[in-house]
């Protein structure tokens, strides 16, 4: 619990989370000299299972929920978790105080042999378990071999050298970027190929609602260009109630005073694919995050996201 000059965060233990969970250290260190700031490492359940698809095992609350058990009861005094990981919706008591100046959005592909998407073989294997990654592959190449990928980016990068099926990842250009490995980067995807999750490349920073001393001390690194951003995609992802067993994805980007923000959901192999962009004021980023999922649900993805979600509670 939050002492005058002593606060603890709340991170998962992997090397990327622990980068994001210092740098937030740090910057809070600089506003504050006088601070002591300590690193709490929580083991979620999607750390524990590694052998199954996010799809299968519960989706993206799988990497939050121990934590946020921590930050309510008061083991830790804020969160800090990639914003692509978060569910669409946050339990009572908890929100999302802070969000820092977003990363790179984009995914990026690394192949064993400096490939670009459109130079692999005909049947090559690329690593993912992500149904928006593997569903906007299959709808530009529905010849590719889509090979179930889990773990941190450390076991991805190895496992692309010693499995000889993989011809190439997938993986988000944040990631990459924050740990300093753009050198193995093969490709950056363009979005009108690889249109992002919700999120991507934003940290999300979680606190205790009404916590005025955290929200002081978070002010310095909270960037509202890109809060309002990831607000009017979160937004789009909370109307169409999805988590990883849909291939869901959204981009939004504050461009000459306009929120512009692209969104897509497609069925598992690609051939069905809703996508479409709204601009409006950027004050209405939620409402057209809103209007955005309604538009696609009017054009016939509700069709796909109720059959995916039938067999996904059937498996």
């Amino acid at each position: 619990m939050m002492s005058e000059n002593s606060i603890v965060i709340g991170t998962r233990g992997s090397k990327l989370a622990l980068w994001q969970a210092e740098w937030v250290q740090s910057a809070l260190i600089e506003a504050k000299p006088s601070l002591e700031v300590k690193l709490e490492i929580i083991k979620t359940k999607g750390d524990k299972i590694l052998d199954t698809p996010l799809a299968k095992v519960g989706g993206k609350g799988l990497f939050v929920k121990e934590i946020e058990e921590a930050l309510l009861d008061g083991r830790v005094d804020l969160a800090v978790h990639s914003m692509k990981d978060m569910p669409a919706q946050i339990p009572d008591g908890l929100i999302i105080g802070c969000v820092p100046e977003r990363e790179i959005a984009s995914d990026v592909l690394i192949s064993a042999k400096g490939l670009k998407l459109s130079q692999l073989p005909d049947g090559a294997g690329i690593g993912t378990s992500s149904l928006r990654r593997s569903s906007q592959l299959l709808a530009v190449r529905p010849d590719l071999k889509i090979i179930p990928l889990r773990g941190n980016l450390d076991t991805r990068l190895r496992k692309l050298v010693e499995f000889d099926e993989l011809d190439a990842i997938v993986l988000a250009g944040a990631g990459v970027k924050r740990l300093g490995l753009e050198d193995r980067v093969t490709e950056v995807l363009d979005f009108s190929v690889m249109l992002p999750a919700v999120g991507q490349g934003a940290l999300a920073i979680e606190t205790r609602k009404g916590d005025s001393k955290i929200y002081e001390l978070m002010k310095g690194i909270d960037h509202s260009t890109t809060k309002t951003e990831v607000l009017g995609e979160r937004a789009f992802l909370n109307r169409l109630e999805g988590g990883c067993q849909v291939p869901i994805a959204a981009y939004g980007k504050i461009t000459d005073d306009q929120y512009i923000l692209t969104g897509l959901v497609s069925d598992l192999d690609g051939k069905q694919i809703y996508k479409k962009e709204m601009s409006s004021p950027i004050n209405k980023a939620e409402a057209t995050g809103v209007a955005l999922a309604e538009e696609l649900l009017a054009m016939g993805a509700g069709v796909v996201l109720d059959e995916l979600k039938e067999n996904a509670n059937g498996a």
